[in-house]
């Protein structure tokens, strides 16, 4: 009709010149003519202004140029008028086109770049993730004229899929999932070149597709035929923006939903789901336009993934913080009535009732659980004195072993230093050192068999030196080689196991804040070697700290 329509004013321009050829020149003829397909093109567009300029070009020749009403052109400079004419208007019709193609793309990228910015006040601006999320998928249904977007995220702990924002409604929906699996991978990107028929990759019913798209990491569309079809190798288009058009993959063009997994940083996220009653209108702009904006659903998915972490994470502190208040609390107001009851029961036993020995005992064992506890709630608190000085290593292991040797008269330890250094030097505090190594030694004893020595040697490797305690006993399993060191934890195997399973974690901790460790290693032949290794000293700073020996 537009061509019909600049025809007609094309000849009323020929018949309203007509009258008037007596007193016109050629180029006066020739810009009448070409000014009318400047305005057509600019109307219209290029075809018709082409058109038009071969029209005009036929009209010149046969009604104003001698000898009229014929083709022949008489005088050979016409031709230079006439193809003048012809090329001049064909160019400027083509040209005028370009710009404003170009004037349309450049609104349609403004446009685009608008959308996002609300999207992305939007989203600073909604309070919770979720907010965010059903604002992105509002946004995707009203600029891409959806009949519903809906968008999904990934569960990290099964790899779920729980539905966290949606738009529109669907009658007759494509895929109406009420437990929707596992996600999917970036935005857009993705339907490449070469759409495969699902059943050739296996592809599960269609009620399943939700999660097909997610447990394989590629986008699919459903189309209005009832089939579907899934991109043939998302993996290979990491970049986005070098996807190819989705419009122009095979079997995209009569969608009527399209499936897009999303990814951060090449992690699974989530998938967004966009359905539409007729087929999708995905123009170049659009998928620009929806890559974009799915970028922004999987920033937030990720954003409200990182929020849960965190809020987590906070109660997980202040539980633990309310825990070591009330181990503090309760180990402190134990103290006394166990003070009350060891005394009552040294006069029962001063009375002559040999039963009052059990209670002593027992209440000692619980006085050094209670402090055991105490210990480690200003561990955990960073309450706990250190004053590390340089301190011969055989000086340690000496008093050490005078302090268990009461306890230990049956027992055989072989001490091993070495010969390399000729005084092992450490930079520890020597009080909380003591205690790691008693409690190693009484652990070996507890642990291993009566007729079995323990094992204690120490040596220096590069900036570190490592005093081992190895014992004969059952050993730990590998499952157990951390837990060991965790509070409370001991190990089942052993029957007459009376501690509270405190002392491997207060001595690890003790290790730690004299920027040391507390390590177990399997012992060739069966048994277990607990390894503590403490900052190294030369002799060269004795010079610094005289009295440290």
């Amino acid at each position: 009709m537009r061509l019909l329509r600049w025809s007609i004013a094309l000849s009323l321009l020929t018949l309203g010149l007509l009258p008037l050829r007596p007193w016109l020149d050629k180029a006066h003829l020739a810009l009448a003519y070409l000014l009318l397909i400047l305005v057509a093109s600019a109307s219209a567009g290029r075809r018709v202004g082409l058109v038009l300029s071969v029209a005009a070009f036929c009209c010149f020749n046969f009604f104003f140029l001698e000898p009229l009403y014929s083709f022949v052109v008489a005088e050979p400079l016409d031709w230079l008028v006439l193809v003048a004419l012809l090329i001049t208007s064909g160019v400027a019709a083509h040209l005028l086109s370009v710009a404003q193609s170009e004037a349309r793309t450049a609104w349609e990228r403004a446009a685009e770049v608008d959308r996002l910015a609300v999207v992305g006040a939007e989203s600073l601006n909604a309070g919770p993730s979720e907010q965010a999320l059903a604002a992105i998928a509002g946004v995707i249904h009203e600029s891409l004229g959806v009949d519903r977007c809906r968008i999904f995220a990934v569960d990290e702990s099964d790899g779920a899929l729980s539905l966290v924002a949606e738009r529109g409604t669907l009658s007759t929906g494509v895929i109406e999932s009420d437990a929707p699996e596992p996600a999917g991978a970036p935005a857009v990107a993705a339907l490449s070149a070469a759409l495969v028929p699902s059943r050739d990759l296996g592809m599960p019913t269609r009620a399943h597709l939700l999660q097909w798209v997610a447990d394989n990491g590629r986008a699919a569309v459903e189309r209005s035929d009832g089939t579907m079809r899934v991109g043939a190798s998302l993996s290979a288009s990491r970049n986005a923006a070098r996807a190819v058009d989705i419009a122009d993959g095979a079997g995209i063009a009569d969608a009527c939903g399209l499936l897009l997994p999303l990814r951060v940083h090449e992690k699974v996220v989530g998938v967004v789901h966009i359905e539409r009653r007729a087929p999708l209108d995905l123009t170049p702009s659009r998928q620009r336009f929806l890559r974009a904006i799915s970028f922004y659903a999987a920033l937030g998915i990720e954003r409200a993934r990182l929020v849960a972490q965190a809020e987590h994470t906070e109660a997980l502190r202040q539980a633990d913080k309310m825990k070591d208040a009330v181990l503090a609390s309760v180990s402190h107001d134990l103290r006394t009535p166990l003070t009350t009851i060891k005394a009552l029961a040294n006069a029962i036993r001063l009375e002559g009732d040999d039963r009052a020995a059990i209670i002593e005992e027992e209440a000692d064992r619980l006085n050094r659980f209670v402090a055991d506890l105490l210990d480690l709630s200003r561990l955990d608190g960073g309450a706990t004195p250190i004053a590390p000085q340089i301190t011969a290593v055989e000086d340690l292991l000496g008093a050490a072993l005078q302090r268990v040797s009461g306890a230990m008269a049956h027992r055989v330890i072989d001490v091993q230093l070495s010969s390399a250094e000729p005084l092992l030097l450490a930079r520890l505090d020597f009080t909380q050192s003591l205690r790691i190594v008693v409690n190693l030694l009484e652990n070996a004893d507890k642990y291993s068999p009566v007729d079995q020595p323990i094992h204690v040697s120490a040596q220096r490797i590069g900036e570190v030196v490592r005093v081992s305690v190895c014992d004969r006993g059952a050993g730990v399993e590998d499952i157990d080689r951390e837990r060991i060191f965790e509070p409370f934890h001991r190990l089942g195997a052993i029957p007459d196991a009376t501690s509270a399973g405190l002392g491997l974690s207060i001595a690890r901790r003790l290790a730690e804040i004299q920027g040391g460790r507390l390590l177990h290693e399997a012992r060739d032949g069966g048994g277990s070697q607990f390894v503590l290794e403490l900052p190294a000293a030369d002799i060269e700073a004795l010079a610094d700290a005289p009295a440290s020996l």
